[in-house]
């Protein structure tokens, strides 16, 4: 009988090192192939979420999505789905479900709309108050989107908070006013996500303007709910912001377009460079008969005396297709410094349809962007803009085509070559685009969003209140402090204007 060799035993062969190799190698890939495909898709949607991010590598990369993951929840279909589905409620005058479509940009407009001023891929005729529709939309598909709340950094809350407000707004019943958003308030509460951080972790964009969601109980405009003390501890973006209030931040309206690639981004910013702005300056919007001492009857005084400016509103608004996204967008285009007086709040679409067409804003109050959207644009507001005082415009007739003419040329190229910078920052893209390097407004506002409760963790695993702004007539000046700087106490070119 043969000895046995080193590769036999009593009771048959032993394995060589080799087939170890082999079946651990099996197993840690087998391990990495169930983690990879435990990610499942939320209910109702067409988005692919992210593994939970426990490795710090996949695959010998280093997870993108580390410290960036988000977990949206699942929410009831009456705080979003219904909503959408009920749009005839939106307006009495106007049939708004056309604007529904595609997400919430609205119907397609073909051919780039009314002479040719708008893309041929990409443009919609978007309405302003669509951004709740779009935004989710967007996070359907965010990269870094996970099912597993635990390892989140962020929690989104898709409540379509602005189609609520538009639908009960005219009720004089507080109570039917208040319903839905006591609802979702009272919904949030209960979840276990929630009690994680009392909600200092959640986020939402309610889609209008934060003075829709905060009536006192004495009564006046709007629903209460942004005076709900859940809400208070989230971080609520809105198309104005208030300057007085500590958890509110402002992100642009949505335009007309909704690129689908870096390369319609590109192309656009060239156009934009080569456009012959014929006109000195313009402005787009409607007259307000009720009075004549204001900076927009100003405006249109000015402008009607001119013949370096050109008006796209009043009357000739009334005739219809005037007022079509391709005539606004074909007059901004055409001009150096497009005028943006207060909407019906301080702030309009307009300003971001201008920097669209690469125009320059002039702005009367610094509510109107310089304390809005400053994660969107610069902090330096001369770098991009005009500011002309409101009361120079109307208590002392300061001639604004004087103010314009006055800015060297090279200074107005350079304030065109900024905004035909922003551009990307200020639109937001088709939400099935994929591998755009651009970040668009969705991509800044996240950033910022998952930065803030970031701070928020860290200050709550240290047994303290992150604060970064507070209630009260000071709070816009924390939003425009240095870093390391505190006092906010100190004197600022916008206290002026900004009042109580």
């Amino acid at each position: 009988m043969k000895p046995f060799s080193r590769s036999t035993t009593k009771r048959g062969v032993r394995p060589s090192p080799t087939f170890y190799v082999v079946v651990l190698s099996m197993f840690l890939w087998a391990l990495i192939f169930s983690l990879h495909c435990s990610t499942s898709l939320q209910s109702g949607d067409d988005a692919i979420i992210k593994p939970p991010a426990i490795f710090s590598f996949r695959f010998g990369r280093p997870d993108q999505c580390a410290g960036r993951y988000v977990y949206m929840y699942d929410l009831p279909p009456r705080f979003n789905a219904d909503l959408a589905r009920d749009c005839r409620r939106l307006s009495a005058s106007t049939d708004m479900c056309k604007h529904v479509a595609n997400d919430g940009f609205g119907p397609p407009i073909k051919g780039g709309g009314d002479g040719g001023s708008l893309p041929e891929r990409g443009a919609y005729d978007t309405d302003q108050f669509m951004l709740g529709m779009i935004f989710h939309a967007r996070m359907r598909q965010h990269e870094c989107l996970t099912a597993d709340p635990t390892v989140a950094t962020a929690v989104y809350v898709p409540f379509y908070a602005g189609f609520d407000a538009a639908m009960n707004q005219e009720n004089s019943d507080l109570t039917v006013r208040d319903a839905l958003p006591q609802d979702m308030a009272d919904w949030l509460v209960r979840r276990p996500e929630w009690r994680t951080m009392g909600g200092r972790d959640h986020f939402m964009l309610v889609g209008r303007c934060t003075w829709d969601f905060l009536r006192g109980r004495d009564g006046g405009w709007g629903n209460a709910l942004m005076t709900y003390p859940a809400i208070r501890n989230m971080t609520v973006l809105s198309v104005e912001a208030s300057p007085w209030h500590g958890n509110d931040f402002a992100v642009p309206f949505p335009s007309h377009f909704h690129p689908s690639s870096d390369a319609e981004v590109i192309a656009w910013q060239h156009r934009m460079r080569r456009l012959e702005r014929r006109r000195l300056w313009c402005f787009a919007g409607y007259s307000r008969p009720s009075s004549k001492r204001t900076v927009r009857a100003q405006i249109m005084e000015q402008c009607g005396r001119s013949s370096r400016c050109a008006m796209l509103g009043g009357e000739a608004a009334a005739t219809p297709g005037n007022y079509s996204p391709g005539h606004a967008m074909r007059l901004l285009e055409s001009a150096e410094f497009c005028l943006q007086p207060r909407g019906d709040g301080f702030t309009r679409k307009s300003t971001f349809d201008a920097i669209l067409a690469g125009c320059i804003p002039v702005f009367f109050h610094p509510v109107s962007a310089y304390l809005q959207y400053m994660w969107h644009l610069p902090r330096d507001y001369r770098s991009y803009s005009v500011f002309i005082p409101r009361d120079d415009l109307v208590g002392r007739n300061l001639s604004i085509e004087e103010v314009l003419r006055k800015i060297p040329p090279e200074k107005v190229a350079r304030m065109r070559e900024e905004v035909i910078r922003l551009i990307p920052t200020v639109m937001y893209r088709d939400p099935a685009a994929k591998g755009m390097q651009f970040k668009d407004a969705f991509d800044v506002a996240i950033e910022r969003v998952i930065d803030r409760v970031a701070k928020r963790r860290r200050a709550v695993a240290e047994g303290r209140e992150y604060q970064d702004s507070v209630d009260g007539d000071y709070s816009w000046k924390y939003d425009l402090l240095e870093d390391g700087q505190k006092d906010i106490l100190g004197p600022h070119e916008f206290d002026p204007y900004v009042a109580t």
